[in-house]
């Protein structure tokens, strides 16, 4: 289901011909993995459906473990022949990074803020110096300690106390997102005794220094409905519920104003929003409802001295404008317009400054940064050249400054870190991301952004990169990627470790398909619900594209999505498989009816609004006509892989494996299939940065293998 922001992918599309030579070529003569089958019949909306696979939703039943366990050891044991080449990947892409890097630093609240790694170390070190960088560092937090004796460990939520003597942080050591939220003295070093399970790892501070908000989740489907007030010092047990979200459909979080003067606790749905605010100086005061809920309107808030600035979608706002109102009086009908509603501009964000409004927009499906001076002077744009970029603003913490902080990079130019001085238009490129080795050149690749069309006229932007000097003779091998849902922009992106398949002749795309807001709001509403479909044709039309332009052909042409990007791939591979050689699902959403009708699941229920509530039958029928796992025939399907976790709480581990199975008993071809669970991780895969790429090595060698590409 929704996905976070992990999305790293690698799609290429690869035709049959030949396919059982291939398949051999790669698998080692040895039995595949057969679920046993107990049939269970699911019946809604006077429709019966049997699920033969059922009873691999029961992740504490040894039978299911083994399952896993079988189909992990016949990966292992059919790809055993590509070993060394993963390893060599490896090393290859760990060879490009940087190993003792470290961030920008921030000042903020009169320390510099950096995160830095060390060579050979795989998790980060949080550290601070006081006023200048020339001070001593001051270590927060080194998670390569932390993380000794875990499998699995992601520090969140680091919140520091406005007298920076105290510091709130959430530990996740399971991959499942629930986290325990713990406090630190970073004048003394020590670990108090206060420890809140069942967190969601973030947390902020009341301007008492002894009072910090959070959120607790609900135990079954992991919902955030609950924020609490602790009090330093004190038991868990104490904590006192501020807000308890009761619909189900919504979730929370809280968080804390730039201006530092209001502690916010936002609550919504995918159509809705509602905020509620407290000074921050009176932190035992009551929280008061900024707009209460209404159907279908969403905002989101920005304190500035005496006012609020709001970005919505009011009055039909479809691509949502920016509107104003006092802080003593915060309901809709005293909001007034600051930036009008326009229909080729989407808002995305804003950023304020003493003396400018910094706002972000996206045209024609790229995005712009907009400099409007507060003075009335006149507005202007940060020139950006190219149509394969992504630009967008970073750490701007303080209003009392005339330089944004803004991040850029293309498919083919690595991350930069820039600060602009608003006022004298002056830039400043403090930092740009190294790709070692000494091998990289930018203009050694070539970056463009074509159109498709799709089925029903529409034009569909493509975003690629290949190395300079391709023939479109249709011999290329091709990476498609995409995601498609949830209106998340898939913005393009540099990476060093694509290198790795550029440099031996693949294409890179991604297909900026309906279901994300790439071209606006209306973007978005033309890929959900009973529009659901128009995603997976649009990914095939870009497919079909590329292949009639001779970048690829069906012979050499991959793809690749993960979580909702998974569902894509699953529908696709069942409506036009034989567009494709080779597919990577990562923890793909595949099971969408039996998943949307378990309101146990998390996210579920605040899902309605995206997928459809399937106990509405119209809802329920269109689902059903095109969720991957209940649309599994008889014919021939792609090469696969296919990967999860155990403890995804996003995707449950059981979808893939369900589909899986049922792909093993339905396909009528001998193209390799495979299913890798990942037993120490959750959504995000494994959480060490080289780890992570032992786990990249395995897809690209998969990916290369099919393309007789041995080193």
């Amino acid at each position: 289901m929704k996905n976070t922001p992990f999305l790293s992918g690698v799609c290429l599309i690869f035709a049959i011909v030949n396919s059982n030579v291939q398949a051999q070529k790669i698998v080692t003569p040895m039995t595949q993995p057969k679920a046993k089958i107990i049939p269970k019949t699911l019946e809604k909306n006077n429709q019966k459906r049997i699920d033969n696979y059922f009873w691999l939703n029961d992740r504490e039943n040894p039978e299911v473990i083994d399952y896993l366990n079988q189909e992990n050891a016949y990966y292992e044991a059919a790809t055993a022949g590509t070993k060394d080449f993963q390893k060599a990947l490896y090393e290859e892409m760990k060879a490009r990074i940087k190993e003792d890097d470290q961030s920008v630093p921030y000042l903020y609240n009169g320390y510099y803020y950096i995160t830095r790694y060390e060579t050979g170390k795989d998790y980060p070190i949080y550290s601070r110096k006081k006023g200048s960088l020339s001070a001593a560092e001051e270590i927060l937090f080194d998670c390569n300690e932390l993380a000794k004796g875990h499998s699995y460990f992601q520090l969140g939520g680091m919140s520091i106390s406005p007298d920076n003597k105290l510091v709130s942080f959430g530990v996740d050591t399971v991959g499942r997102r629930i986290y325990t939220i713990q406090i630190k003295n970073l004048e003394t070093g020590e670990l108090f005794s206060d420890t809140i399970e069942n967190a969601d790892g973030s947390s902020v501070w009341a301007n008492d220094n002894k009072t910090i908000f959070y959120t607790r989740q609900d135990t079954v489907t992991l919902r955030s409905d609950k924020v609490f007030k602790h009090k330093v010092g004190s038991s868990a047990d104490q904590d006192v519920v501020v807000f308890y979200e009761k619909d189900d459909t919504f979730s929370v979080s809280v968080g804390k104003e730039k201006s530092k003067k209001y502690i916010v606790i936002s609550s919504g749905s995918t159509l809705t929003t509602e905020y509620r605010i407290l000074n921050a100086e009176q932190p035992d005061g009551e929280f008061t409802i900024f707009q209460k809920r209404v159907r279908g309107l969403e905002y989101s808030i920005s304190h500035f001295g005496d006012s609020f600035y709001i970005l919505t979608n009011k009055d039909k706002a479809s691509n949502f404008k920016l509107m104003k109102t006092p802080e003593n009086a915060t309901s809709k009908e005293n909001w007034k317009d600051v930036i009008a509603h326009r229909e080729d501009v989407l808002l995305e964000d804003i950023e304020i400054f003493k003396s400018y409004l910094v706002v972000e927009e996206r045209s024609n499906g790229l995005n712009h940064i907009r400099i409007m001076p507060w003075s009335g002077e006149a507005d202007y744009y940060l020139p950006f050249g190219s149509e394969t970029y992504n630009a967008f603003t970073t750490t701007n913490i303080d209003f009392d400054t005339d330089v944004l902080r803004y991040s850029y990079q293309s498919l083919a130019t690595p991350s930069s870190v820039i600060d602009f001085n608003m006022t004298t238009k002056e830039k400043t490129i403090l930092k740009e991301q190294q790709v070692l080795g000494g091998k990289f050149d930018k203009d050694n690749y070539t970056e463009e952004r074509v159109w498709a069309t799709a089925k029903d006229g529409t034009k569909v932007p493509i975003s690629m990169v290949y190395r300079k000097g391709l023939k479109k003779d249709g011999k290329n091998p091709l990476l498609l990627y995409a995601y498609g849902s949830y209106g998340v922009t898939m913005d393009t992106y540099f990476s060093s470790t694509r290198l790795s398949i550029l440099d031996r002749g693949f294409v890179f795309a991604i297909a900026h398909i309906r279901g994300g807001e790439d071209l606006g709001r209306q973007w978005y509403e033309d890929g959900k619900l009973l529009k659901k479909k128009n995603t997976f044709t649009d990914f095939i039309d870009c497919s079909k594209f590329v292949i009639e332009q001779g970048y690829t052909s069906a012979d050499h042409l991959y793809a690749e999505g993960g979580s909702a990007g998974g569902l894509l791939m699953g529908a696709v591979v069942n409506m036009a498989p034989e567009l494709y050689k080779g597919v990577i699902a990562q923890v793909p959403f595949v099971d969408v009816v039996t998943t949307m009708l378990d309101d146990t699941i998390p996210l579920t229920t605040g899902e309605y609004d995206e997928w459809g509530n399937p106990n509405v039958k119209k809802y329920h029928d269109y689902m059903l006509s095109y969720s991957p796992y209940d649309n599994v025939k008889a014919q021939k399907y792609p090469n696969m892989l296919i990967t999860t976790g155990l403890h995804d709480s996003q995707v449950q581990y059981w979808e893939p494996a369900k589909w899986v199975a049922k792909l093993r008993a339905f396909k009528t071809d001998d193209n390799v299939l495979y299913l890798n669970t990942n037993m120490d991780a959750g959504h995000g895969g494994a959480s060490g940065r080289f780890e992570a790429l032992k786990e990249l090595a395995k897809e690209y060698s998969f990916l290369l293998d099919l393309e007789e590409i041995k080193n």
